[in-house]
């Protein structure tokens, strides 16, 4: 949810910033801006709506000198998106510039205070506020930039990530956050800051990521300074970044969605590497071994997530109950922050965010621990707030993902709740060691069952051109099926903006039959289950009403073949792993019809990749 770079050094900053823009894109794009202290020690502020190539093309002949310089990709939310409301601001001496990711939820009453106050506002954000308060602040009470800034964050209620420039001082970039990611690149006699780490890793590889409250002091040929918003001097840990320039660039894919698609054999390896022994009889989690009193004790679970992670969650529900036989609860965090949910010590919540900032499951968390819970994250950003809020966790070790809609994460989640599962019922007792064994074995094949999966992308393409006319898609599926059905159809609606719904099979025709006809496709997944013969009838009720029936079907299938208009034929595995392989032909089907419609695939409209404000 927007993007953050800075640049502090020996280098020209407007190079590094432009690329560091390119690689944060999938966070915002509404429009971009950039703010460079000349040699001669102008702030030079060029900004405009749209991608990060229009703010290129728009400062191409203007004066980019300079080698300090903050940079912003934005997401809209106060004000639209337009020139004027893009960051960076200017404070009203165009003294200070700031860039800012989050919410300030005050800033219509400090706005106000400050307007009684003779400033006057340039923009309808409420980032502009920020930079107004902390200039009347130096101006009024005759103070430093970094004091101004920490008097001002005591003020500020809401989440922040944000970067400072005075061109009076032109080598030091000022930084803090609370609540939103902020990254910083130290490097020789130079830093970088990022929202994530994908803009520094070209230029280094030690980071610090800074903690809430945290503010950071970046000047050139000095050390790195950090303290708290009480000028308390803190000693953060600089940490080596486990990412190669190779994994946030396209490979010469069309798009970043595509090759994630395409990587998540390998990814779900990565997942289980170190966690499934060569015999594939085993499963290790070290959050199970240093935790295993808390996590055994759980009377309950809970899984807090939004969107795609608790599509995933749902799943997890699913293989918790089964062989752990403990309740599990999915709620979504949006909705659980906002009750008063009954959470009891002996409860375990489990949190799922791929990139670990996401602001209503980071509340959520941070809501259940409040009231005793025992908190297990399950993130794929390392070192992001969602980790460091939690008792314990896993990573899933998928990799960076650029495309704005989850594929690899999604199934990386899905295989880590299985593992999960599987590790806690063998503690518990509570799944036999003929099943164990074979539920762990076939995990290990599903990586090459994927690919298999894989080599029908050029057919599921080809199929897909055959209903980029659609304007409306359902999607079915019974029990772990189901919220897979609820997971394509979101693919579809984020990226081709087909409007798409996912339904439990047998509560079509509790409704949503009525919209059956001969326009309508509707994606059924009909893999050899125990439910497979009432899916079938609930296809024979569509096909009575002339609907167009795309069907997954597991091999060696004959009475679904002979029944659907189109079928997407799947490796047999268990029922309980049928998600890993069924969501993949539903990526590719949303990838190819967006293509197909001539969509950004990688940047859909009105999204962005790190969902960190409300």
């Amino acid at each position: 949810m927007c993007g953050i770079v800075g640049y502090v050094g020996s280098r020209e900053a407007y190079p590094i910033l432009l690329k560091g823009l390119k690689r944060l894109e999938y966070r915002g794009y509404d429009s971009a801006g950039v703010a460079l202290i000349g040699d001669d020690g102008a702030l030079n502020v060029y900004k405009t709506r749209g991608k990060v190539n229009e703010l290129e093309a728009f400062c191409a002949g203007k004066d980019t000198g300079g080698s300090v310089g903050i940079a912003h990709t934005r997401w809209a939310t106060h004000g639209e998106p337009s020139t004027r409301n893009a960051h960076p601001h200017y404070s009203s001496s165009m003294n200070l510039a700031i860039i800012h990711n989050g919410i300030i939820e005050n800033y219509a009453d400090l706005k106000k205070r400050l307007m009684q106050k003779g400033v006057k506002f340039q923009s309808d954000t409420d980032t502009e506020v920020v930079v107004q308060f902390v200039e009347y602040v130096m101006t009024t009470k005759g103070l430093d930039l970094l004091t101004a800034v920490q008097i001002v964050m005591h003020e500020v209620i809401g989440a922040y990530a944000i970067a400072i420039v005075d061109r009076r001082h032109p080598d030091t970039i000022i930084a803090s956050r609370k609540q939103s990611p902020l990254v910083v690149g130290i490097g020789d006699g130079e830093f970088f800051l990022g929202s994530d780490a994908s803009p520094i890793i070209e230029y280094t590889d030690k980071v610090v990521y800074l903690e809430d409250e945290n503010i950071a002091v970046l000047k050139r040929g000095a050390p790195l300074k950090v303290v708290n918003i009480y000028n308390k001097p803190l000693s953060p840990e600089i940490e080596t970044l486990d990412l190669s320039l190779g994994q946030i660039e396209k490979g010469g894919y069309p798009h970043f969605m595509l090759k994630e698609i395409l990587e998540q054999p390998e990814c779900l390896l990565n997942c289980m590497r170190g966690r499934i022994n060569v015999e594939a009889d085993q499963i290790t989690l070290s959050a199970v071994i240093d935790f295993k009193k808390q996590l055994l004790a759980a009377r309950r679970m809970i899984i807090v997530a939004c969107g795609t992670s608790w599509h995933a969650g749902l799943i997890g529900k699913q293989t918790i109950e089964h062989f752990c036989r403990i309740p599990v609860e999915v709620e979504y965090a949006s909705e659980f922050r906002y009750r008063d949910p009954v959470v009891r010590k002996d409860d375990v919540v489990i949190a799922i965010s791929q990139s670990g900032e996401t602001a209503d499951t980071l509340a959520a968390v941070e809501l259940a621990r409040s009231k005793g819970a025992f908190i297990y994250g399950i993130c794929n950003a390392v070192g992001s707030s969602i980790p460091r809020a939690t008792h314990t966790g896993s990573y899933i070790h998928v990799g960076p993902e650029i495309g704005v809609a989850y594929t690899k994460a999604f199934t990386g989640q899905v295989m880590m709740l299985t593992m999960l599962a599987l590790a806690l019922g063998k503690e518990l007792g509570t799944i036999g060691d003929e099943e164990y064994r074979e539920v762990v074995h076939e995990l290990t094949e599903i990586p090459g069952k994927i690919r298999a999966v894989l080599q029908q992308n050029d057919r599921i393409a080809d199929l897909s051109r055959t209903f980029t006319y659609a304007h409306n898609f359902l999607y079915l599926g019974r029990g772990y099926s189901y919220p897979v059905a609820l997971e394509g159809a979101l693919k579809l609606k984020e990226i081709s903006y087909i409007h798409a719904e996912g339904y439990p099979a047998a509560e079509m025709k509790h409704g949503p039959i009525a919209l059956i006809d001969s326009d309508m496709p509707v994606v059924v997944i009909a893999t050899h289950n125990g439910m497979y013969e009432k899916v079938l009838s609930n296809v024979q009720e569509i096909k009575a009403r002339k609907g167009r029936v795309i069907a997954l079907v597991s091999e060696g299938d004959t009475a679904m073949t002979q029944l659907a208009d189109e079928v997407i034929v799947l490796p047999d595995t268990l029922e309980c792993l049928e998600p890993l392989l069924t969501t993949v032909p539903l990526q590719l089907l949303a990838y190819h019809v967006a293509v197909c419609k001539g969509k950004d695939v990688d940047q859909p409209r009105n999204l962005a990749k790190s969902v960190t404000v409300e």
